[in-house]
């Protein structure tokens, strides 16, 4: 009878750990609590500010009122802003945290080092990679935490990171960008070393940074090649119209012009040409954010986000249509098609980068002139253009040699236009 009993309680765990985490009660799908609990300046970390004061860095947790699951998937979740202000306490951040914590997440809205100056391109790689530095050291904090007082009671095997705008941008660097070799055209090896490399120093050395998926609301990565086959799956929305951080590709615009970024609709059409596991959802004309000020594009981003979620969770409960919406006027706008294939491009050991289609400028610095080689591609037109987005020089024909000696010192991009349609756009630097 005991051996019987033994066999019975072991047949019932194998069959409650395959069954999906959502299991019969929805938990995940749907709002199975009806509160939240918050705890509020959790401190995660420090670091040192772009003005060399020391940061502390604090988070606010959100987890379901009264759960006694033991291992909750966790989302965290950063905020927009530029990276220039914005709070952990943002309206979208934080309603996200309370939605998500109601189906039995536990959520974690972080701050992080904000700030740079002067507003030029090097000065906002630099805020990019310390926003990458102090989520990373968050990721590390909730690890730190299974593997010791357990506080948190977070399942490490299901961790998401997301967020809107800046926030969205630090996520996808956190899970796209891994080798320091990547960033070798915006910041050189001394000047990464200095911030303290892609990892960082904002708290809880030693433990992982691993995620598992990532919410990406209105971002952008300064390049679509960094998501390679292999890489964690990915979702996101983004509006036609964002004139902030474009749909596509552009120089991204707070206010003041700072860089080119690729944007949600060229990682999806990266993600379907490496593979990458990727739910795609567009605002048709809609603004930066929308969701910010629309309870609607709110309601709809919330449900997109957790098709996604319970799909990664293995659960099967699905309600992607806001309520009192038809089902077609929603599926309109899901993009799941695959309609591009973008070059890859492959990290070299002496850390330049190199479009496998092998366009070259060179010499790089240069005084002005110019030589292109492009093996294998047909130029269909070059532009050069200024850290700020301004035009300087457009010629429609292919050419093998620019003479740009007439444009000051100082840091451009060189687009490149193919036959094929694609883009290649390659930094420079004009010394005198």
């Amino acid at each position: 009878m005991r051996n019987f009993t033994f066999l019975l309680s072991l047949l019932l765990s194998v069959v409650a750990f395959g069954q999906s985490p959502c299991g019969n009660s929805g938990r995940y799908a749907y709002d199975l609590f009806t509160n939240f609990t918050v705890t509020s300046d959790i401190t995660y970390g420090q670091n040192n500010t772009f003005s060399g004061t020391n940061s502390q860095l604090k988070l606010d947790f959100y987890e379901p009122t009264g759960d006694t699951e033991l291992a909750r998937p966790l989302i965290i979740w950063v905020h927009g802003g530029s990276f220039i202000g914005g709070s952990k306490t943002d309206n979208d951040v934080k309603t996200w945290s309370e939605s998500f914590a109601k189906k039995g997440y536990v959520c974690a809205s972080i701050d992080y080092r904000l700030g740079f100056f002067p507003f030029d391109s090097a000065n906002a790689v630099k805020a990019v990679v310390r926003a990458v530095q102090d989520l990373k050291g968050a990721i590390r904090y909730f690890y730190k935490d299974c593997q010791t007082a357990n506080i948190y009671k977070v399942d490490t095997n299901h961790i998401f990171i997301g967020g809107s705008s800046a926030g969205a941008i630090t996520a996808l660097h956190v899970a796209y960008l891994n080798d320091p070799c990547e960033i070798s055209d915006y910041l050189n090896a001394s000047t990464i070393q200095s911030l303290g490399g892609l990892e960082g120093n904002s708290g809880n050395p030693g433990y992982s940074t691993k995620v598992h998926g990532v919410i990406n609301g209105c971002g952008a990565l300064a390049r679509y090649s960094w998501l390679e086959a292999g890489d964690v799956p990915l979702c996101s929305f983004h509006g036609t119209s964002d004139g902030t951080v474009k749909y596509n590709r552009g120089m991204v615009n707070p206010g003041t012009p700072l860089m080119y970024l690729d944007g949600s609709r060229m990682l999806h059409e990266r993600a379907c040409a490496v593979g990458v596991e990727n739910q795609f959802y567009t605002f048709p004309g809609a603004p930066h954010v929308p969701y910010l000020s629309n309870a609607a594009y709110m309601d709809t981003s919330i449900r997109f986000v957790r098709d996604f979620l319970v799909k990664q969770l293995g659960c099967t409960e699905t309600m992607l249509q806001p309520e009192n919406a038809p089902m077609q006027a929603v599926n309109l706008y899901a993009i799941n098609y695959c309609d591009g294939s973008p070059v890859n491009e492959v990290c070299t050991s002496s850390g330049i980068q190199e479009e496998v289609m092998s366009i070259q400028l060179y010499p790089n610095p240069s005084t002005g002139l110019i030589h292109i080689s492009a093996d294998g591609s047909s130029i269909q037109s070059i532009k050069v253009m200024d850290m700020l987005g301004k035009m300087h020089y457009l010629n429609n024909t292919a050419l093998s040699e620019l003479d740009l000696t007439h444009l000051p010192t100082g840091s451009y991009f060189v687009v490149l236009d193919l036959t094929n349609g694609q883009s290649i756009m390659k930094p420079l630097i004009i010394q005198h």
